[in-house]
């Protein structure tokens, strides 16, 4: 099969396309064709590195992915060739007590695909039977691969950890990334009163309103924190949405009203910041990590797309010959939504399959 590998961490150049081995799959796993995949940041970081991290290079990245079932292994009786799939990104033991708990992204063997296992910028990949999802309907294989993590991360973000409640006001930064365009329909589903985003263009602000951001705010022309407050007046907002890190974390935790909670998933500005900790322990506010979410989370979300309380975001495809082209688009953050590489047929992979 053809694909991307990544041998050595680097620019766009470690992305090396080739011939790559096609895994059979063993006993409980299926070999899924590649329809659509989409980019997001982790690509980034696994391509370039991560200081003290060591990914199990070669890799072929790629987290989000959506295709047809070619071939089932041993033991495999509940999905069949040319099954419609959404993969799960999410890889753990299944046995440990945090698996049989329903929180698996704790799990000490927790891993991704693309980023601890092949992923699919190539042509087919290889997974366990527990991470084929039935494709939600009247989706295309391009909008389906724009849901598994960056919708998982967001619902995990809000509800798991910050416990977002209805009429609470949330502060979502990055509108046009694909956590936080997931993150604003996530926060409108729950009831919050209030959703102020952030962004560094006015364009990106009208496409973040029409999914449900009831204000918006041009991070380029306007400071945050005296827009934000002047909407919200002295109480503050309840919940801060965050992965640029650096640049906003200190300041967001400024805008927390007594008892807020601020949730990352990441840091793509900077990993580091200086806090003040008093108003940490004087306003009992929460800092929240988030990786990922669990299993049947996002069982429960597919249900949300079939019900159409919810939509996938993407802004423009590519073919996946052109990865290093998107991922030099993402690395621009010049998107609203999600990059996806098409593998195959355009068309198949811009239909929608039939149930």
């Amino acid at each position: 099969m053809l694909g991307y590998q990544i041998k050595h961490h680097g620019g766009r150049d470690a992305l090396e396309w080739g011939e790559l081995r096609q895994r059979p799959p063993g006993p409980g796993e299926v070999l899924v064709r590649v329809r659509a995949c989409a980019l997001n940041h982790l690509d980034l970081w696994v391509r370039n590195g991560v200081e003290g991290h060591n990914f199990p290079l070669p890799l072929v990245p790629g987290s989000e992915i959506s295709g047809l079932v070619e071939k089932t292994g041993n033991g495999v009786t509940d999905c069949r060739p040319g099954d419609s799939v959404l993969l799960a990104p999410g890889l753990a033991c299944g046995v440990c007590e945090k698996c049989l708990a329903g929180a698996e992204m704790l799990c000490r063997h927790f891993g991704i695909l693309g980023e601890t296992q092949d992923g699919g910028y190539a042509e087919f990949i290889t997974v366990p039977r527990r991470n084929i999802l039935p494709h939600p309907r009247g989706l295309s294989f391009v909008e389906s691969a724009a849901i598994p993590l960056t919708f998982l991360t967001a619902w995990h973000m809000l509800v798991s950890r910050a416990s977002l409640q209805r009429f609470e006001d949330v502060l979502i930064h990055a509108a046009g990334s694909g956590v936080s365009s997931a993150a604003i329909q996530v926060a409108r589903v729950l009831g919050a009163r209030r959703i102020i985003v952030t962004a560094g263009s006015d364009a990106k602000l009208e496409k973040a309103r029409s999914l449900g951001a009831t204000h918006a705010i041009n991070y380029q022309t306007t400071d945050f924190v005296e827009a934000v407050r002047g909407i919200v007046g002295k109480k503050g907002v309840e919940v801060v949405v965050d992965h640029v890190g650096g640049e906003t974390f200190e300041r967001s935790l400024e805008l927390l009203t007594w008892g807020g909670r601020v949730v990352l998933c990441g840091a793509t500005s900077g990993a580091e910041a200086t806090l003040n900790l008093r108003p940490i322990f004087f306003k009992s506010l929460s800092i929240l990590g988030s990786t990922m979410g669990s299993l049947g989370e996002l069982r429960h979300l597919l249900r949300l797309f079939d019900a159409e309380d919810l939509r996938p975001v993407v802004d423009r495809t590519f073919p996946l010959i052109e990865a290093p082209q998107a991922q030099d688009y993402l690395e621009q953050r010049r998107q609203f939504g999600k990059i996806v590489l098409i593998a195959g047929d355009p068309d198949q992979a811009l239909a929608v399959p039939r149930p």
